[in-house]
């Protein structure tokens, strides 16, 4: 009888939070505040990487123009490194950002397509097969898209990055300022 009663306590309670979390969770409030919360920790963590490629990026010029018998920063293999390391960080930042806006564009696309087949007098166990269909093909060229844009921008921001990098130590090397 006691345990009918903890069982049924606990049964309640669990039903209890569950409609409290989708309470919570059909705010728009809270899916603003967790959009905004998922890109503050993107932007801290790129800004943090970006920060420790660009300290090694230094130290490593700083130490080879310490030691002038051995240059690898005059062929540029530092700022290339570099470059390439920001260039997929962007690349992935870039892709992270373009799916939080892709998945509720492609949510309404599928539920409008299954809409217009139901309306088009389809029956249920097509239709069924149908939307495992749409969400395969839905979701393949979805993430084709995002991984060609990221390419694209891993790209760009990699080459733009490299053109920075080697202009900015031609520069100190012309003024023959060296910060370290």
């Amino acid at each position: 009888m006691a345990q009918q009663q903890e069982t049924q306590i606990e049964e309640t309670e669990s039903i209890i939070s569950f409609i409290f979390f989708i309470k919570i969770m059909s705010k728009r409030r809270t899916w603003v505040f967790l959009f905004i919360s998922v890109y503050a920790i993107l932007l801290t963590i790129s800004w943090n990487f970006l920060k420790s490629v660009l300290s090694w990026y230094e130290s490593t010029i700083s130490a080879d123009s310490s030691n002038p018998t051995i240059s690898i920063s005059s062929s540029g293999w530092p700022a290339l490194y570099a470059s390439v390391l920001l260039g997929v960080a962007f690349g992935v930042l870039s892709m992270v950002a373009a799916l939080a806006v892709v998945l509720p564009a492609t949510l309404v696309t599928w539920i409008t397509i299954l809409v217009l087949l139901t309306f088009a007098g389809k029956p249920r166990r097509d239709l069924v097969l149908e939307g495992k269909r749409l969400t395969l093909d839905i979701t393949g060229f979805v993430i084709k898209i995002l991984i060609k844009e990221g390419n694209v921008v891993a790209a760009l921001c990699a080459v733009l990055a490299y053109f920075v990098l080697v202009i900015s130590r031609n520069k100190q090397l012309q003024n023959g300022v060296d910060d370290h």
